[in-house]
């Protein structure tokens, strides 16, 4: 009987999310409210880029389906008519607001858009705890949080909201575009596939044994943390890459440890995730649906990326005239950081106003 209950249970869920089973009485329906975290946010301009006076920006926040509130910059152009595009950008993954996200949201608020710039879960200004941790499941909700907060704006169209991801928020935003039809279209920058990467390293250079080891050392690492009452943290990049380093290494300590790109608030910039925050991405494989996104996508990478494969094999899964691959000539991972003469902003300008 409790198997047949339970039966019944899992097949009414399916229903109602298949077809749309709409609750028959007022008390059947769950309480919408949501508890606001209590965020401490700065009031000063402490991004690693200069404020443009062609902005206004201010801080926002917004609670997703998991509880956390996330904090976001929000930027829009001080003169326009109307109801605008908007647009939801995050990444790098261990970066913060205040970096990449934060450059990409004010320049499209400079060609048109609202756009907003969110720090993930457990990350940055954002709640959540454990700290340093992430989740697939848990960032694609982030940038669904981060399109329902923008499609009840007074001043955004709801249909015309696209969606950014930079590295491994590239990634996360082609998950969340498999899943969110309001996400019109999608640009993924310097696109890492977090769960490839963790599960199989760089290049794909780590074989079934080497996965097994690190599966032992990972739930080593749960028991003692558990023990001792706090998660350990990875550590991070370090302060100077030795000599003889992969040259993506130097990049990303050329970037996030130099006057650059550091902030103090960033993962990658300072402790690093915690040393068990890798779990749900060795354990998953993003894209099972990428094939099936009808929006449109754009992936842009740069020519010497180490990583350019992650956007070449998800542009292999996309179906659809209103998908492309744009290499930028002689730019490499973290180019399409902050490099304004790499990253395509008339490109991307183009693609969302085609597109939205």
């Amino acid at each position: 009987m409790r198997k047949l209950i339970a039966f019944c249970a899992a097949m009414f869920f399916i229903a109602a999310a298949v077809f749309g089973v709409e609750p028959e009485e007022e008390g059947n329906m769950m309480d919408m409210s949501i508890h606001m975290e209590e965020l401490e946010l700065t009031d000063d301009w402490d991004k690693v880029f200069p404020l443009s006076d062609e902005v206004n920006h201010r801080k926002v926040t917004f609670v997703n389906h998991f509880g956390i509130t996330l904090a976001a910059d929000l930027y829009e152009p001080k003169e326009y008519e109307g109801k605008l595009p908007a647009i939801a950008v995050a990444g790098p993954f261990g970066a913060v607001k205040e970096q990449s996200s934060g450059l990409y949201a004010q320049e499209m608020a400079k060609r048109g858009f609202l756009a907003i710039a969110f720090d993930p879960s457990f990350t940055g200004e954002s709640g959540g705890y454990p700290r340093n941790f992430n989740s697939p499941d848990i960032n694609v909700e982030d940038f669904q949080a981060a399109v329902d907060f923008l499609s009840v704006q007074d001043n955004v169209d709801p249909e015309r909201i696209g969606i950014i991801g930079i590295c491994g928020w590239g990634g996360m935003a082609v998950q969340a575009a498999a899943l969110d039809t309001r996400v019109k279209a999608t640009a993924a920058m310097t696109m890492y596939d977090m769960s490839r990467n963790t599960a199989l390293g760089y290049f794909d250079s780590i074989d079934e044994e080497g996965r097994y080891q690190a599966r032992v050392a990972y739930n080593r690492q749960r028991t003692e943390d558990f023990r001792n009452g706090f998660y350990a943290l990875s550590g991070g990049l370090l302060e100077e890459a030795p000599a003889d380093a992969p040259q993506y290494v130097k990049d990303y300590v050329a970037y996030y440890k130099t006057e650059r790109g550091y902030h103090p608030r960033s993962v990658n910039s300072n402790t690093g995730w915690a040393v068990t925050a890798s779990g749900s991405l060795m354990n998953m494989r993003l894209f099972e649906y990428a094939p099936e996104i009808r929006s449109a996508v754009l992936l842009v990478h740069g020519e010497n990326a180490h990583s350019r494969m992650y956007s070449e094999d998800t542009y292999k899964l996309l179906n659809g005239d209103n998908k492309e691959l744009l290499i930028i000539p002689g730019a490499n991972h973290t180019d399409l950081y902050d490099n304004m003469e790499k990253i395509p902003f008339d490109r991307l300008q183009e693609f969302f106003l085609e597109n939205m």
